[in-house]
């Protein structure tokens, strides 16, 4: 992108960065993100970064979504986190037809709502954490959401669940404790803490029909899903380059090189038709990324010595923020590419 003349929302993304998220971000992971910090996001229209302009949106080319992440990222992964999250609902409902469009779209896009995802347990199917069952001209939900990111900053959330037959059910709720929803107390995590993690027991939680965003078969949904966990996260770019950014020019310039060449292959694989081809490629380049990012982080903490355990200190953060995205997102698939990685990294000579 030019650097002379930024899309418009990478400047505001910019601008929130410096002014906001990043001289807070040490104080926001000790204490949580604040509600004024989703207000400032709402304000600059981030969230719309992906929603149709139909709607209030921008429809920003893919390169806009990922810099504005990776910026987010950089500046303050826990409260990037819980917006990210919005994002996913938005581009169900662009997607679709059904009647909860026309109701969510625009307040999405233009940020007046914010909504989060109950959606990863999917991934473990044919394990059925939540459970979904057709009750009277609605659908009921049953089971346990082990992960929910947002508590009490999001105003709504896409859930899912799936059914006996095989189906998989995407409805949205209120983000609030009601009948058949109750959230545990905030999780502690060694990293994003501040992101206010849940898990959701949900007991008969009853949603009506018009509050399904997507009915579809489990495989026609995990097939789009795998590719998109193929990929890897802006945040991982982000949370790096923060890393580089507390390195003199000499201790960062082998990094950085290593940096930009997995940041251009990553995203020229993510530019791709969404289908499932060059699958090791794309698996290979997700691990090599956070292979630079521990790299970073970790030259990071090296080169700030003791003072960099403090909790003060922006460098031992972002090492927690590695972890954490070491993670995000995480599948069978990319667990066993990323740990066959470490693996030849660590056989001798010989045997490679």
């Amino acid at each position: 992108m030019d650097e002379l003349s930024p899309h418009p929302l990478v400047a505001r993304a910019r601008r929130l960065a410096a002014d906001l998220l990043l001289p807070e971000a040490e104080r926001v992971d000790r204490e949580g993100v604040p509600a004024s910090h989703i207000e400032a996001v709402k304000r600059s229209g981030l969230l719309g970064v992906a929603a149709p302009a139909g709607y209030g949106g921008s429809g920003a080319p893919p390169a806009v979504q990922r810099e504005t992440a990776e910026i987010l990222a950089g500046a303050c992964c826990a409260t990037w986190f819980v917006q990210t999250q919005h994002h996913t609902p938005v581009q169900t409902l662009a997607r679709g037809e059904a009647p909860v469009r026309d109701r969510l779209l625009g307040p999405l896009s233009r940020g007046e709502l914010l909504s989060g995802v109950a959606y990863a347990h999917l991934r473990s199917y044919p394990r059925r954490p939540v459970r979904v069952r057709r009750q009277g001209d609605g659908w009921r939900f049953d089971g346990t959401v082990p992960w929910y990111t947002g508590w009490g900053l999001n105003d709504v959330m896409l859930l899912a669940g799936a059914t006996d037959a095989g189906e998989v059910v995407f409805a949205f709720a209120e983000a609030r404790a009601q009948p058949g929803l109750r959230a545990s107390p905030p999780m502690r995590l060694a990293a994003l803490t501040a992101a206010c993690t849940v898990s959701l027991e949900l007991d008969g939680l009853w949603l009506p029909a018009d509050a399904v965003a997507l009915h579809t078969s489990y495989e026609e949904w995990a097939a789009g899903d795998r590719v998109k966990t193929l990929h890897t996260s802006p945040a991982v770019f982000g949370v790096a380059e923060a890393a580089l950014s507390l390195l003199d020019a000499e201790a960062a310039a082998p990094l950085r090189a290593r940096l930009t060449t997995v940041r251009d292959r990553a995203y020229a694989l993510a530019g791709l038709p969404a289908r499932e081809e060059r699958t090791e490629e794309r698996l290979a380049v997700r691990a090599a990324a956070h292979e630079v990012l521990r790299a970073a982080t970790t030259a990071a903490v090296v080169a700030g010595g003791g003072r960099a355990l403090a909790l003060t200190s922006r460098a031992q953060r972002l090492a927690r923020e590695g972890l954490f995205l070491l993670v995000q997102g995480q599948t069978a698939q990319s667990r066993a590419a990323h740990l066959r990685m470490l693996g030849a990294a660590c056989a001798p000579e010989d045997r490679r």
